[in-house]
C-alpha cells in the first residue's frame, strides 16, 4: 500500500504529495509500506501541515465502523451557548475502519457533532451521516479540516468549508451529525478515490456506525439514521442507500437525500470536461487509476506528458486551486492522441466496463429517497440524475423526485450546478427531518413521465 509523503519544494506550487498506484507513467510516486506511516515525517500538502491524527496506524480493527481514535475538535464557526456548551454543537474528530472497493480494510477520518439543540420529536436522538460535495484531492481539503478551518487560504492552496451551512441546518433540528472525509481524503496513507461508488458508500455507512461509539455521543444503535449529500455527496449518499441492505443492515436507515448525484460517470465526465471544474476530471482519473487495474492501463497508455503533469499537480489540489489552475481545460490537452478522456475510455471495452461498474441505480435503495436535480445542471448533467430516479422507481423504490427548475445561469461556469444546492437545501433538510421523525414519505414515481 502506498503512502503520501511530504515533498519540500521552492516552486510556486509548494509542497506536493504524490500517492496511489496511478502508475509510474503518470509520475505519481509510490512507496510500498504497511497501512501505517512507517516514518514520522509530517505530511505537508501545498504548504499545509496535516495533523498527525490523520496518519493511520499499522493495524486496523477487525470490524467496519470501529473507532480507531478520537480527539476533541473545535468548529471554526461556533459561539458559546447560554449553558456553556458551544453552538451549534460539540465536535469530535474521529478515525474509523471501513472497507475499500478492493475489499481491503482502510482507515477513514471524519467528524461527529453532538448538537446543542434538543431533539423534541420522537426518541431517541437521530443521526444524519453527511457526505460532502467535492472538496478536492489534497489532504488539506478534508471536510473535517474544513469544519475546523472554514477558509484555508495560503499562497499554495485555497479551500472553503461550504458544507457547514447544510451541517448546521441539520444540527439546528436537534439531529446529531457525522461527516465522513471519504477514503484517502485527510487520511494520509493513500490518494482520495474521488467518486468511487463503493469507497464512498462504505465510508458513509461506516461513519454512521462509528458515531455510536464516540465518547459523549447521545446516538445509539437504535437512532434513526438519515443520509445527506449533494454533488459528490449526492453520489455517495445514493450509493450508500443501495449498499445498506448488504453492507450495513445494522444501520437503521430511514431516509436519504441525494442532490445532483453523479450516478453515471460516463455522462458526468463529459459534463465536467472543459468546465470550470475540469480539475475534478483529473481527480477521478487519479482515483480510479489507483483502484482499478483496467483503468490504470488505459491511463498509462493514453495520457501524455502534459496530462501526467496535470494529474500529478491536481492530486494535491482543493476546489479553489483547481478552479484557478485547470478551469475550462479540455482533456484533449492531456492525451497523447488529442482525443477526450471520455472518447479514450469508450474505445477501451475493459475501461468502459470498469466505469460502468460505478453506475448508481442498478440496485434498489433502502428506505425513502429524495433525488433533486437542477434542470439546467450541465456539470453533473440533469438527465443522468433524473435517470437515477427513473431507475430506482423501476425497481420499486420509494422515490421523491424534485426537479429544480431555474433559468440557465451560465454554461459550464458551475452556477447551474451550485444554485440548486442553495435553493433546494431547506426543503431537503425538512424532508429528511420528517423521515427522522417517523413521518412516512409518499413516492411520486407515478409523476415521472410528466417531470422535466
Amino acid at each position: 500500500m502506498s503512502r503520501k509523503r511530504s515533498r519540500s519544494r521552492t516552486t510556486r506550487a509548494g509542497a506536493r504529495l504524490f500517492a496511489g498506484a496511478v502508475a509510474s507513467t503518470v509520475c505519481l510516486c509510490l512507496a510500498t509500506v504497511p497501512a501505517a506511516a512507517a516514518d514520522t515525517e509530517p505530511v505537508v500538502s501545498r504548504g499545509v501541515t496535516i495533523p498527525a491524527f490523520y496518519n493511520p496506524p499499522a493495524e486496523l480493527p477487525a470490524t467496519n465502523g470501529a473507532l480507531i481514535r478520537t480527539e476533541p475538535m473545535s468548529l471554526g464557526l461556533s459561539i458559546p451557548g447560554l449553558d456553556g456548551r458551544p453552538v451549534p454543537g460539540t465536535a469530535t474528530r474521529l478515525m474509523y475502519r471501513s472497507t475499500d472497493s478492493s475489499g481491503q480494510p482502510v482507515a477513514v477520518t471524519g467528524t461527529y457533532i453532538e448538537p446543542s439543540a434538543a431533539w423534541k420529536k420522537s426518541a431517541p436522538r437521530p443521526l444524519v451521516a453527511v457526505a460532502s460535495g467535492t472538496m478536492g484531492q489534497g489532504d488539506q481539503c478534508a471536510p473535517s479540516f474544513a469544519l475546523e478551518h472554514p477558509l484555508t487560504l495560503t499562497g499554495d492552496t485555497m479551500s472553503v468549508g461550504y458544507e457547514a451551512l447544510a451541517v448546521y441546518r441539520i444540527l439546528a433540528t436537534g439531529a446529531a451529525v457525522v461527516v465522513t472525509d471519504y477514503v484517502g481524503l485527510g487520511a494520509t496513507d493513500r490518494l482520495h478515490t474521488y467518486v468511487n461508488r463503493l469507497d464512498q458508500g462504505h465510508a458513509l455507512l461506516d461513519a454512521a456506525r462509528a458515531a455510536r461509539s464516540v465518547p459523549g455521543a447521545s446516538v445509539t444503535a437504535a437512532s434513526p439514521t438519515g443520509l445527506y449529500g449533494y454533488s459528490q455527496g449526492g453520489g455517495a449518499s445514493a450509493a450508500a442507500a443501495e449498499l445498506q441492505s448488504s453492507y450495513a443492515p445494522d444501520v437503521p436507515l430511514v431516509g436519504t437525500y441525494s442532490g445532483a448525484p453523479p450516478a453515471d460517470l460516463t455522462s458526468t465526465m463529459k459534463g465536467i470536461d472543459g468546465s470550470a471544474l475540469a480539475g475534478a476530471l483529473a481527480w477521478s482519473i487519479n482515483g480510479f487509476a489507483q483502484a482499478d487495474p483496467d483503468l490504470r492501463a488505459v491511463v498509462e497508455a493514453n495520457i501524455g506528458d502534459a496530462g501526467k503533469e496535470a494529474l500529478k499537480d491536481a492530486s494535491t489540489m482543493c476546489v479553489g486551486d483547481a478552479l484557478f489552475g485547470y478551469g475550462f481545460t479540455k482533456s484533449t490537452e492531456w492525451t497523447r492522441n488529442g482525443r477526450s478522456i471520455a472518447d479514450v475510455i469508450a474505445a477501451e471495452p475493459r475501461a468502459q466496463a470498469a466505469l460502468d461498474r460505478q453506475r448508481i441505480g442498478t440496485l434498489r435503495p433502502t428506505g425513502p429517497v429524495r433525488v433533486a436535480t437542477g434542470t439546467q445542471d450541465d456539470i453533473v448533467p440533469h438527465s443522468q440524475a433524473r435517470q437515477l430516479a427513473v431507475d430506482w422507481c423501476g425497481k420499486g423504490g420509494n422515490v421523491t423526485y424534485e426537479a429544480v427548475v431555474l433559468p440557465n445561469l451560465g454554461d459550464k461556469i458551475l452556477t447551474n450546478h451550485l444554485v440548486p444546492l442553495l435553493t433546494d437545501q431547506g426543503d431537503a433538510v425538512s424532508w429528511l427531518t420528517d423521515r427522522l421523525s417517523g413521518k412516512p414519505a409518499k413516492s411520486n414515481c407515478w409523476t415521472m413521465p410528466l417531470q422535466p
